[in-house]
């Protein structure tokens, strides 16, 4: 599964210039936390094309600092119930969202939020989902996820090294 995750995100960032990273999810709900764990693992490991954003739960709260970077790609990456096993992704295209039936607990805000971008920006939008084991009120990652995020970030780090 990680490498099929490799091959479409390699394939979706091509000819990238530059790349939003959006974290997106509730660091007190578990594993709905995952989105922002990667993305504050890449701190650090990556170029200054790649512009990395903690969104938790308001992506919409960004939209000026995504449309004043230019982005040529941007990317969502959150928890999502997909009917997956824990820690499993997909990589859905923005306008594939709206055709998901049960996505995430931010689906109409997060499609709003991919339609306005786009209309601004022109950029391509895909999400990275990531099936979470535990959403309940608590922190930290299951041990499924936990490890899943690691994967993930390192993935998304060697296509930017």
């Amino acid at each position: 599964m990680a490498e099929t995750i490799r091959k479409e995100l390699a394939a979706w960032f091509a000819g990238a210039e530059k790349a939003v990273l959006a974290g997106i999810g509730n660091p007190i709900r578990s594993d709905d936390y995952v989105g922002l764990n990667i993305v504050e693992r890449l701190k650090g490991h990556v170029p200054k094309n790649v512009l990395l954003l903690e969104a938790e739960t308001v992506p919409e709260s960004y939209l000026l600092d995504i449309e004043e970077f230019h982005p040529t790609h941007v990317l969502l990456i959150d928890a999502a119930l997909l009917g997956l096993n824990p820690g499993e992704a997909s990589l859905l295209d923005a306008e594939e969202v709206a055709d998901f039936s049960a996505i995430t607990t931010h689906l109409l805000p997060l499609r709003i939020f991919c339609d306005y971008v786009k209309q601004v920006t022109g950029a391509k939008i895909a999400l990275l989902l990531i099936e979470p084991k535990c959403v309940e009120f608590g922190q930290g990652l299951t041990a499924e996820v936990q490890a899943a995020a690691e994967r993930y970030a390192e993935i998304l780090r060697s296509l930017f090294a």
